[in-house]
């Protein structure tokens, strides 16, 4: 299992929280590529609610990651 940035952001607007079950059922509908539903199958599933992408992919960039000064745009 492997996220990208890309990847990850197929899952934005999914209906958080939400389990693995739902996740695939939306990558499904809105059209994500074959390796998002990929991923999330991957997911060893204890019935767990994940709450964001956090709880999937731990290492998601957050907007501290990005070391940029928004005031000069």
């Amino acid at each position: 299992m492997y996220w990208t940035l890309e990847l990850a952001s197929y899952l934005e607007d999914a209906p958080w929280p939400a389990a693995k079950d739902e996740l695939i059922d939306f990558a499904i509908r809105t059209g994500a590529p074959l390796e998002v539903v990929e991923n999330l199958q991957d997911i060893e599933d204890e019935g767990e609610i994940y709450e964001n992408i956090e709880d999937i992919w731990p290492d998601y960039p957050s907007k501290e990651d990005f070391f940029f000064n928004e005031d000069e745009y």
